[in-house]
């Protein structure tokens, strides 16, 4: 059997990070993005400089301006973190498509079979960790291990900005150390109980045999004996279909005018294709886009039904696009939506004749 290969990729204060990329003000401030303090509202997340006065997430905004007077509340903006998210799948995509997004600022990564780096799975991670950094000026932990439990508490080991490896043969020592409250599915409750029982970490819970845990536990002590063993066959659940492909670039140098973007279309177009090769038969293409984004961070997608996905089409799309802004671009993609032919049926386009 192939060792497996986990990544757990999380975010670092995901809202609160892109709130400070957008507006550079707010970057050495306590911030948090939540609702307001008026209208009974919650923190939703905050900076690391508003936690060290105590404010977390799920906390009133009332308090929060108690524990921290000078405490910046904004808005959620859910359009803007929903298209970094969409950026960062789209990365995730060139290395894997096993992908478990467990919400817009993490998911887990099964590169088990990916040929990346030799198969390296902690330099996949060092290059997702990198490409997340100089495309969206963001930064993301990562978790390296076998399995989904030990990634996900590896990628909060060294928080933030942080990349921590459990190889296999480090599993067994790193777990014995980890008190009970670490582990997938132990509760306030559950750890309540295991401390009554004189067991706070992993080495006493291994103590137990699986009948004796069953017998206190239900079918979770079966769950826990394996855990303070560093055993966890969950599969990273790929379940979700595939709603495009695309191939985008963050260029080191601005490019200044359409004449220069239009001269990077070609390679696009190469790589697009590559990727179009590898969709399988259950997808067919429907419209091309294009995405372009300014060096202030706006951006814009145009897409057309019925238009042809040759350099031509690409071509007159991308000039449309450019010209809604007219200023310099950081960032090309082109893409194609996909119609999923599983379904059954296909989802109309409302302004498609």
């Amino acid at each position: 059997m192939t060792q497996r290969k986990i990544i757990h990729v999380d975010c670092d204060c995901f809202y609160a990070a892109i709130e400070m990329r957008d507006d550079p003000t707010l970057a050495s401030k306590p911030l948090a993005v939540g609702g307001s303090a008026d209208h009974r509202g919650v923190i939703a997340t905050c900076n690391y400089e508003a936690r060290a006065y105590g404010v977390r997430s799920a906390m009133s905004s009332r308090h929060a301006l108690k524990l921290c007077p000078d405490l910046v509340i904004v808005k959620p903006r859910m359009d803007a973190y929903r298209e970094a998210s969409k950026e960062i799948q789209t990365i995730f995509r060139d290395y894997t498509d096993l992908i478990e997004p467990l919400s817009l600022d993490e998911a887990y990564l099964d590169v088990s079979e990916s040929t990346h780096f030799a198969g390296s799975a902690t330099r996949i991670a060092q290059d997702i960790r990198r490409r997340v950094s100089n495309q969206l000026h963001i930064t993301v932990s990562a978790g390296v291990a076998p399995n989904k439990f030990l990634a996900k508490i590896a990628s909060d080991w060294k928080k933030p900005n942080g990349l921590f490896v459990i190889t296999p043969d480090q599993v067994q020592d790193f777990v014995s150390q980890l008190p009970v409250t670490k582990l997938h599915g132990v509760g306030k409750v559950t750890a309540d109980k295991l401390a009554k029982l004189g067991i706070v970490d992993c080495l006493q819970l291994r103590d137990w045999n699986k009948l004796a845990l069953v017998r206190e536990f239900g079918s979770f002590g079966e769950r826990l004996w394996g855990l303070a063993r560093g055993i966890d066959d969950r599969q990273v659940q790929n379940d979700s279909r595939r709603q495009s492909v695309s191939v985008e670039n963050t260029y080191d140098v601005d490019l200044p005018d359409l004449l220069s973007c239009l001269d990077k279309l070609p390679e696009l177009l190469e790589t697009l294709n590559g990727r179009m090769a590898r969709i399988d038969s259950s997808y067919r293409p429907g419209k091309p886009f294009v995405k372009v984004k300014f060096h202030d961070f706006t951006q814009t997608t145009l897409e057309q039904a019925g238009a042809g996905r040759d350099l031509g089409s690409y071509q007159l799309l991308l000039a449309q696009a450019f010209n809604r802004g007219g200023k310099p671009v950081r960032l090309l993609g082109i893409g194609v939506r996909l119609q999923d032919l599983r379904g059954g049926f296909e989802q109309l386009d409302l302004f498609e004749r």
